[in-house]
């Protein structure tokens, strides 16, 4: 059996006791917390998500996209908190070296906080896209209106969200600046369209008839899958300055409404071209002149040969002419 008093069994054994030991407890508790924080923090996240797609925008979601959306998050959160643990672990590892670890600290608190005030945004930025991912506030293939800006989502990440607008610029939105997301294809929209009718027209003849071709057009079977609530009118939405305009409301899938409401206008234009209703237009009135009528004005102006002048106003400051009378005859 070997002397454990002599060297270098108890240089050896204070190593042991004083750094080796602390730092296999360092590990293992890493390690521990580690694998617990991942198991509920996946849990926290199932459940977050789970509540949304049962009660939030999140409904409409699949099973699959539910449960990428989960480890999606869960991996970020969890990515998180093992960097955060491993270099508070490294850190503890080091001090049971003898290492002032002081400068270290102080130098990693400096660098830490000019990060971070650097960095904000970035952090906005990715928090911000978990809670759209997690609220599902908007997916690819959507029509949306954020940041000023609207377009389909081409790619979404937790940093930022790519549009593509109507002319095919595309849009790349940091997720940090998305306030107000505005979602167009989001299960249903509405067809709300204001109808306007010429003054004189009969007003339940014209609502019948804008009934009539919502109806038509929701029991079209190109149409009866796209339309929830055929269009019909409302109310008389106002008394304009041409006429009578009709409020005329209906639901369409999401993805239709654009073009749903053309569909239901051109519909609309045969209908009251059928039956013979007017829509107003301004009207205009145009004074035109007779070329001819000037010379004949001149014309009669004119006194015959041998006519005595035709009378007429007696300017300012002139004496009338003295009248004569027949011979004989002579004015009292």
């Amino acid at each position: 059996m070997p002397n454990f008093d002599l060297a270098p069994w108890p240089e050896i054994g204070r190593f042991v006791s004083a750094t080796a030991v602390p730092i296999l407890v360092i590990v293992l508790f890493a390690s521990v917390f580690l694998g617990l924080a991942q198991r509920f923090l996946d849990r926290l996240v199932r459940r977050l998500i789970d509540r949304e797609a049962a009660e939030g925008t999140a409904r409409e979601l699949s099973a699959a996209e539910v449960e990428r959306r989960i480890d999606t998050v869960s991996g970020l959160v969890v990515s998180l908190v093992r960097v955060l643990v491993v270099t508070i672990a490294v850190i503890m590892v080091i001090g049971k070296f003898n290492v002032d670890i002081g400068p270290a600290v102080a130098g990693l608190g400096i660098v830490g906080i000019a990060v971070g005030f650097g960095a904000q945004s970035l952090v906005k930025d990715y928090f911000n896209g978990v809670l759209i991912l997690v609220e599902n506030q908007f997916a690819k293939g959507d029509v949306v209106r954020v940041a000023g800006v609207s377009g389909i989502v081409e790619d979404f990440t937790l940093r930022r969200t790519t549009l593509r607008d109507a002319d095919g610029v595309v849009h790349s939105v940091p997720n940090g600046e998305i306030g107000v997301a505005s979602n167009l294809t989001r299960v249903w929209a509405q067809i709300n369209e204001n109808v306007s009718i010429a003054y004189g027209t009969d007003i339940d003849r014209a609502t019948q008839v804008v009934d009539d071709v919502g109806r038509a057009m929701a029991a079209d079977p190109d149409w009866q899958d796209r339309v929830i609530e055929a269009p019909h009118v409302i109310r008389v939405e106002a008394l304009g300055e041409y006429g009578v305009t009709l409020k005329v409301e209906g639901t369409v899938r999401a993805e239709e409404r654009w073009a749903a409401p053309g569909e239901f206008r051109k519909r609309l234009l045969a209908a009251f071209r059928e039956h013979g209703i007017e829509i107003p237009r301004p009207q205009r009135v145009v004074l035109a002149s007779d070329p001819a009528a000037p010379a004949a004005g001149k014309a009669a102006a004119a006194p015959a040969p041998g006519s005595a002048p035709a009378a007429g106003p007696i300017p300012d400051g002139e004496d009338a002419p003295a009248r004569t009378t027949p011979s004989g005859d002579r004015g009292s």
